[in-house]
């Protein structure tokens, strides 16, 4: 797999580079006039930048394609990709225009304006219904499109290397291609996690569903130390176990499921001893802390309890590797946050390499004001991260690994 930096020593100087990004961040949508500052969080923002800046500084043309929620196949304004044009300007320094369609005659026009080293950005490419198609001649003409408006293609795009997408999947085919820096840095530390990780290693699940989990889970279990299981997915093995969960979460198709796991490597994973409960998911909840074998009937556990917090934090405490995804409980509300907070700084804090699996967890490092810098590496790609270490095939890396571009 070739990477940008290949490219860039080969000599990309007026050169026009189609750059898939993922700039799929979270927006205040009440804000959207005030453009930039719609941006709850731009982490996936800052973590393009390298990638960016350096083809910047070596002369090329760069156009950045991305997505941003789930418009359906048409323009939305809600999901225009304004407010994120506005924030990549800001950090890089230099104005980045917004294209008015994603491979139209506006885009084409604009592209043919650039000059060396500047940065457009194309519409929401999801504003296409082509993007997203499973018709493989639907895709093909908008990459079709796409490919036209450059002379390379980089993906940077990490978080959506497991969709089979136009701009993901079928431009990187009609383009010599190359893998950004972030994906680059994703894959290292994604093998050093699947191919002899440092010992003890420990992985830390949460979110949910189980069902959501069950293919990472048999993934690892066989790979990993130990396995400490929060969120709402832990009342469906709690309930394996026999315990009565209250009005917890649970899955009741899975319950059979968590117990024949629990069979096979119950000595390997880590069920909450405590958890946080109330009777509604309610800032001004009133909450109690009760032992997971004591949940009253007409209580639902929203966050792993304080003694859990210490469990896991002295199974984390010796590890040389960690893999942490999904929060401990609905960190969204302030009573239910200590646990995903203790759990994160206990991961922040081992001696060796730590890795928060992007998606809710790192929105919760941000959004708990966490030093981001204590993780060894924050990903951007919740379920591309999930499904490399399920050992499935990511079709947009399996296409960069394809030294065939044109």
């Amino acid at each position: 797999m070739r990477s940008v930096d290949d490219l860039i020593s080969e000599g990309v100087s007026g050169r026009r580079v189609f750059l898939r990004a993922d700039l799929n961040v979270p927006l205040d949508k009440a804000r959207l006039s005030e453009g930039a500052a719609a941006i709850t969080d731009d982490g996936r923002i800052r973590a393009s930048l390298p990638t960016v800046q350096a083809l910047r500084d070596a002369g090329a043309r760069v156009v950045v394609a991305a997505h941003l929620g789930r418009p359906k196949g048409a323009p939305d304004p809600q999901f225009s990709l304004a407010p994120v044009a506005a924030r990549l300007g800001e950090l890089l320094g230099a104005p980045v225009p917004l294209t008015a369609d994603v491979a139209g005659d506006d885009a084409r026009a604009k592209v043919a304006a650039l000059g060396n080293g500047d940065v457009l950005l194309l519409e929401n490419v999801r504003f296409e219904a082509a993007e997203t198609s499973k018709d493989d001649a639907e895709r093909g003409e908008l990459a079709d499109r796409l490919a036209g408006l450059a002379d390379v293609f980089v993906d940077d795009a990490f978080g959506a290397v497991h969709r089979k997408h136009a701009s993901v999947y079928d431009v990187a085919g009609r383009l010599p291609h190359y893998a950004g820096r972030l994906v680059a840095r994703e894959l290292e530390v994604l093998r050093r996690l699947t191919t002899d990780p440092e010992r003890p290693y420990v992985v830390v699940l949460g979110g949910s569903k189980v069902s959501d989990k069950l293919a990472v889970i048999e993934a690892l279990l066989p790979k990993v130390d130990r396995l400490l299981v929060g969120g709402g997915m832990c009342f469906t093995f709690l309930a394996a176990q026999g315990h009565v969960v209250g009005t917890s979460l649970l899955e009741a198709d899975q319950v059979d499921t968590c117990g024949r796991l629990l069979s096979a490597a119950g000595d390997r994973i880590v069920l909450p001893v405590d958890v946080v409960c109330a009777d509604r998911f309610a800032a001004d909840a009133e909450v109690r802390v009760v032992t997971t074998d004591a949940i009253p009937d007409d209580l639902m556990g929203l966050d792993v309890g304080p003694r859990t917090v210490e469990v896991f934090g002295s199974e984390l405490a010796n590890a040389r590797t960690v893999f942490w995804n999904g929060p401990m409980g609905v960190f969204e509300l302030a009573p239910f946050q200590d646990g995903t907070r203790g759990v994160a700084q206990a991961v922040g804090a081992i001696d060796g390499l730590s890795v928060v699996g992007g998606g809710d967890s790192a929105a919760a490092v941000r959004q708990l004001g966490l030093d981001e810098s204590a993780y060894g590496h924050i990903s951007t790609g919740g379920g591309a991260s999930l499904e490399y270490l399920e050992g499935r095939e990511l079709p947009g890396l399996a296409v960069l690994a394809d030294g065939s571009g044109s």
